[in-house]
């Protein structure tokens, strides 16, 4: 494979890694804007966002197999077209009903890019810890402006606009993937290649995928709660430091979730140098004492604690995707991949059901932080019981040329 194919391949898993991130969060601002203007609590109108959170989650393992199955190209064109017309659809609600349906459908074609668009990109990678790294990279940034992209234009045009200038963003980058596609800048893979590879599992694996059902749920329980619930828990712990204005809460989010991306580069890296366990290990127990920091804080210095914070969650995410690559097959990888995502976005989306109950039941979200520790908690402790033997992160087999599809 050339080196601008690689380039062009990593370059677009890295837009539509950072589309879904942005697109499914998208809504946690809007809401705060929507409490004005449709007189409902806060409580009432997230909830509406539920079945986007577990539809983004559960859509993962037919988006996986269907990947495997027919083509993982084919279906990263369908992410970007369904997504944004899901996206401009959801824009045109006039009611509670309709604009938890549109949600709902930008959940589902969000689901598409991880089991499909991450092992797309392993195939391509010949350092996959610095691939998945950079790509994560891209993920936290579509979470980073997520705050600020919804909080801008909803102040400033209206909550629709928040889903219109997206939606149409995305779709003009499925027509460039389109151009891209048929011009050969990138290569097109077809399962029927790799499953002629006759990979068996690497020994170990099934002690792998044990460990990790249970780290990857809790993690991606701590990452969508945060997610989630950090504009409105800066809105009320911070918000009088901006006159309690959207876009000034939207701009500490979006400016925590920039600094913490740079995690993932340092946590690729050392997943191509360190041991994975190692790696995956240390990031899960330090987040036990900076979440119990962030838990006590009102004060501005909450807003670093809260980039370290989700810098450690993110930054074992290189070690964890590099260690399903390594112990499944190329032809098993978007099931298992899908498997991975419908945990950590789809069942963990539990987590994010959870935060209007804790806030009806307390009127704040504070006690999220304390749920969070002991989930790091059980993920650290449940990596210790990872394989001790591995080593670094190997380099993924380059596929042979499929026809072009």
């Amino acid at each position: 494979m050339s080196r601008t194919s690689r380039l062009v391949t990593q370059g677009f898993a890295g837009v539509a890694h950072s589309f879904a991130h942005l697109f499914v969060l998208l809504f946690a601002t809007v809401v705060l804007v929507l409490e004005r203007e449709w007189g409902m609590d806060y409580a009432s109108l997230f909830a509406l966002g539920i079945p986007m959170s577990i539809l983004f989650g559960a859509g993962a393992l037919p988006a996986g197999w269907l990947g495997d199955r027919w083509s993982e190209t084919g279906m990263m064109t369908v992410y970007f077209f369904g997504l944004g017309a899901a996206t401009i659809l959801t824009g045109f609600a006039d009611g509670p009903a309709s604009l938890s349906g549109g949600l709902a459908l930008m959940g589902l074609f969000a689901s598409i890019y991880h089991p499909v668009g991450i092992p797309w990109l392993v195939r391509h990678a010949p350092n996959r810890g610095r691939a998945l790294g950079i790509n994560g990279v891209f993920g936290s940034l579509g979470t980073a402006a997520a705050a600020l992209v919804a909080g801008t234009l909803a102040s400033y045009l209206s909550w629709r606009w928040a889903f219109f200038v997206p939606g149409a963003v995305c779709m003009s980058a499925g027509i460039v993937f389109v151009f891209a596609r048929r011009r050969g800048l990138f290569e097109a893979t077809s399962t029927a290649t790799s499953r002629t590879s006759g990979e068996r599992p690497a020994e170990g694996a099934r002690r792998v995928f044990t460990v990790l059902a249970v780290t990857v749920l809790c993690t991606g329980m701590i990452y969508q709660m945060t997610s989630f619930a950090l504009p409105k828990i800066f809105a009320e712990r911070l918000g009088a430091l901006f006159g309690d204005g959207v876009v000034g809460v939207a701009g500490m989010v979006t400016l925590v979730y920039l600094a913490s991306s740079l995690t993932q580069i340092v946590g690729g890296e050392f997943a191509d140098r360190f041991r994975l366990k190692t790696v995956y290990l240390t990031t899960q127990f330090l987040q036990v004492p900076v979440l119990l920091v962030a838990f006590a804080l009102v004060h501005p210095a909450l807003v670093p604690v809260a980039a370290l914070m989700i810098g450690l969650n993110v930054a074992g995410q290189p070690a964890e995707n590099a260690l399903l690559a390594r112990y499944t097959p190329a032809h098993w990888r978007g099931r298992v991949f899908g498997a991975k995502f419908m945990l950590t976005l789809g069942v963990s989306s539990f987590g994010v059901a959870l935060i209007p109950i804790v806030y009806r039941m307390t009127g704040s979200l504070d006690s999220l932080f304390l749920a969070m520790t002991v989930l790091a908690l059980a993920a650290g402790t449940a990596a210790l019981r990872l394989p001790a033997g591995e080593g670094q992160a190997a380099p993924a087999p380059l596929p042979s040329r499929a026809p072009a599809e």
